[in-house]
């Protein structure tokens, strides 16, 4: 019995390690196909270099860029100067003691460009800029999953065969987490006139390709799911030390009032609530009603983070039900399908200047829908905890599951296995007493 025991605990365990904990690979299953793509568009020649609009591509179908925002670095190939940007700046303009006159934007080999601040002056504007490095998803807002800026380089080559590509490239959004790839020559971005009737094109375009791994961004999880169902009392929370375990530095829920209130601008090193399990962000799955023909979830997203305020938030949930769902309450919803016949993933985030800013962590630091489903009698139950969800994203990562043994089971099905106990137990006192 003890080694039965051992293996099925076993068995439990990496069932467990193995679904709970976030992957280190840069392949997403969700969203096969997503990266960031750098475009890096020469539109014309100076006299010593050449000018180009930049522009990063964000083709991750749930993964965001939030506040503060992108930092694009390079190294340049020769000893490229900016001369100018239009809608970014570098964050320092390095040694330029060398130059008369006119004096370069950055002379750094190491430049690192940011997005300007929204109402900056039009003159130092250029289409899909200065709205200080926040990008959406593509799924969320294509029209802003793209940031832009113009760039005059000069001391490079003036022509194609002599200018170089800048290498090393590296991009923060806001952290790490990206990899990026070397420069390739593409076929020639072209350019629609306003009036729609005149295409130009540019003289030499190079794209680079950036994938996310939520191994490189963080050492921990970020997010943690809890479960809970009307017909069972257990409320299964968060694993322990899902993303850490208290070390001292947290603050005591008792106290949190004297947190002084962000003063707009988010601070990537986490300042959390004590918690046991804590995680930044916990996302609680709560299956709230049954009908005769649909069944009801009430989704919960709590901040413990004092740091963070999380703007254009979006949830990633992996359930078969979502090939029916019916209604959605304060949530928008978008279906993700990145295999044909299968439709068992939906992103959901909130709806503009309602409830798309989740609060740090306080009173208000926490958001909330229901989902409507209607049952297909040939899948639907609520044993063996088919009516949770089996993998959650919070803005692109992974969320620690808790393990499936821990998950509310149904009342009868706790009551057969408590009669099928007391029935071995007088069996096997029978038994004792017709040996004696």
């Amino acid at each position: 019995m003890g080694i039965r025991f051992s293996t099925i605990s076993l068995l439990f365990l990496c069932l467990f390690s193995w679904t709970s904990f976030p992957t280190t690979e840069a392949y997403d299953a969700l969203d096969p196909t997503g990266n960031i793509t750098i475009k890096w568009d020469i539109i014309s020649w100076t006299a010593d270099g050449y000018v180009a609009v930049v522009s990063i591509f964000n083709f991750q179908q749930y993964r965001h860029i939030q506040a503060p925002g992108w930092q694009l670095g390079w190294s340049w190939y020769k000893k490229e100067v900016i001369w100018s940007m239009v809608g970014a700046q570098a964050t320092e303009q390095g040694d330029c003691s060398k130059f008369k006159g006119n004096i370069p934007h950055c002379c750094k080999k190491t430049p690192t460009v940011v997005d300007l601040l929204p109402g900056t002056p039009y003159n130092q504007q250029i289409s899909n800029c200065c709205r200080g490095g926040v990008i959406s998803s593509w799924a969320q807002d294509p029209a802003t999953a793209v940031s832009s800026f113009q760039i005059s380089v000069g001391q490079s080559g003036t022509t194609n065969t002599t200018v170089r590509a800048p290498r090393n490239v590296t991009l923060k959004a806001p952290g790490p987490g990206y990899t990026c790839g070397p420069a390739k020559v593409v076929p020639p971005t072209k350019f629609i006139s306003n009036d729609k009737r005149r295409k130009t094109q540019a003289m030499l375009t190079w794209n680079m390709t950036c994938t996310y791994s939520q191994f490189l961004a963080q050492k921990t999880p970020t997010c943690c799911v809890s479960l809970s169902a009307f017909y069972n009392k257990t409320i299964v929370p968060c694993p322990t030390c899902s993303c850490g375990c208290q070390n001292g530095t947290c603050v005591d829920p008792k106290i949190a009032s004297v947190v002084p209130a962000l003063s707009g601008k988010n601070n990537l090193q986490p300042l959390l609530q004590c918690t046991q399990h804590m995680c930044p962000i916990r996302v609680h799955w709560h299956v709230k009603t049954n009908y005769k023909e649909y069944w009801r979830v009430k989704v919960t997203i709590t901040n413990f983070n004092y740091n963070m305020n999380y703007s254009q938030w979006n949830l990633v949930v992996q359930h078969p039900n979502f090939d029916n769902i019916t209604q959605l309450f304060s949530f928008n919803y978008k279906p993700l399908s990145p295999y044909s016949g299968i439709n068992d993933t939906a992103m959901l985030w909130g709806i503009k200047f309602y409830n798309d800013f989740l609060s740090q962590a306080g009173p208000i630091g926490n958001v909330q829908s229901e989902l409507l489903f209607q049952k297909d009698p040939s899948t639907f139950t609520f044993e063996k905890g088919w009516a949770f969800p089996r993998r959650i994203y919070f803005n692109g990562d992974n969320c620690v599951m808790p393990p499936p043994d821990s998950y509310p089971w149904l009342p009868n099905a706790a009551s057969n296995f408590a009669t099928s106990t007391f029935i071995i137990l007088l069996i096997t006192f029978f038994s004792v007493l017709i040996l004696m």
